[in-house]
C-alpha cells in the first residue's frame, strides 16, 4: 500500500458555479493540474471538497466524472465518513459499482463516542466495506480525538490500511509511527506539519495545498521521502506563507480564494460557508506572483 498511497494525495476541492451547482469544467481542469503536477492519488469528497453540503447523488455523479477524467492515471480515494455507522455501511454498498481504490473515513463527529465506541464504529464499517479504509483523525472538526492506542488496535484490522492524522499532536503521531505494523500508513493531514512528520517516519500526506501548488508541494514531499532533508526543508520554507494563507479564513474558503486568483475556478462555496475576503485574495495574488517569479 505504500506504493499506492504513500507520497502526496490531494484532497480535491469541488468547484462551484454561481448557482451553487458543481462546476465540472473547472473540476476537470483541477484534476488534470494536480495529476500533471505529480500527485500520487486523488481524494474525492473529503472536507476540502465540501462533502457536508453535497448530496449523495451529487457525490456519486462527481466521482463518476472524476474517474472518467482520471482515466486510470492515479488511484482514487473516496470520502465516506460520518456518525451514522449503519448508514455508512448502506452507502458503501452503492460504491461497489464504482472503481475506487480506498475509502477515507473521518472519525464520528458530534456524537463524541468513547475510544471503544470509535473502535467499534471503524471495525463495523471496515468489516463491510469492499475497499480498504484509511482512518481520518481531525479533532478540530469532530470534537473527539482518536488516541494512539485506538489507532494501533485498528491497525491490526486486515481492511484498515492507514491513518490520516490531523490532530497536530506530534507525540501521538510518533507513538503510532514507532508501534504500528510495517504496512500501516501514517499520513499527515496537515500541510504545514508534513515535513516534520515525514522526517520522523510518516509515509506521506493528504494535502490541501496540492490543489494549487502541486509541483512545489510534491517536490518537497518527495525530497523528504528520498532522504534529501536539506532540500526538503528549504522547499518547505518557501511554502510556509501558503500554509498560513490556507488557514487564514478556513478550509476550503481560503483554498478557493487562491484557486480563484489562479483562474482555476470561482471562489463560490456553499452555505453555511462564505466566500473569502478581498484582502485574502489580494494576499494570495501577491504570494503567487512572488513564488513563481
Amino acid at each position: 500500500m505504500k506504493e499506492k498511497f504513500g507520497g502526496t494525495g490531494v484532497a480535491l476541492a469541488t468547484p462551484m458555479n454561481e448557482d451553487l451547482s458543481i462546476d465540472y469544467r473547472s473540476l476537470e481542469k483541477l484534476v488534470n493540474l494536480t495529476i500533471d503536477g505529480g500527485v500520487n492519488y486523488l481524494v474525492v469528497m473529503g472536507t476540502t471538497g465540501e462533502s457536508p453540503t453535497i448530496s449523495w447523488n451529487e457525490k456519486l455523479e462527481a466521482l463518476s466524472y472524476i474517474q472518467k477524467v482520471n482515466s486510470g492515471r492515479v488511484p482514487i480515494v473516496f470520502g465516506l465518513g460520518g456518525n451514522n455507522t449503519r448508514e455508512l455501511i448502506n452507502q458503501s454498498k452503492e460504491l461497489t459499482h464504482y472503481e475506487i481504490d480506498a475509502i477515507l473515513s473521518v472519525s464520528p463527529y458530534y456524537s463524541r463516542p468513547s475510544q471503544k465506541g470509535i473502535q467499534r464504529h471503524y471495525e463495523m464499517i471496515s468489516n463491510e466495506f469492499n475497499a480498504p479504509v484509511i482512518l481520518y483523525n481531525v479533532p478540530s472538526r469532530t470534537a473527539s480525538n482518536i488516541e494512539a492506542e485506538t489507532t494501533l488496535a485498528l491497525a491490526e484490522h486486515e481492511n484498515i490500511i492507514g491513518m490520516k492524522e490531523a490532530s497536530g499532536d506530534l507525540e501521538q503521531c510518533l507513538e503510532i509511527i514507532l508501534n504500528k505494523p510495517e504496512d500501516f500508513l501514517l499520513l499527515s493531514g496537515d500541510d504545514g506539519g508534513t515535513c516534520e512528520l515525514i522526517k520522523n517516519g510518516a509515509e506521506g500526506v493528504i494535502s490541501v495545498i496540492a490543489n494549487i501548488l502541486p509541483k512545489e508541494f510534491t517536490f518537497m514531499v518527495n525530497a523528504m521521502l528520498d532522504g534529501n532533508l536539506n532540500a526538503g526543508k528549504k522547499l518547505n520554507k518557501s511554502l510556509e506563507k501558503a500554509y498560513e494563507l490556507l488557514s487564514s479564513e478556513g478550509n476550503p474558503v481560503s483554498l478557493k480564494a487562491g484557486l480563484f486568483v489562479d483562474e482555476l475556478c470561482r471562489d463560490t462555496v456553499r452555505p453555511p460557508l462564505l466566500e473569502a475576503s478581498t484582502e485574502l485574495k489580494n494576499t494570495w495574488r501577491d504570494y503567487l506572483r512572488k513564488i513563481r517569479a
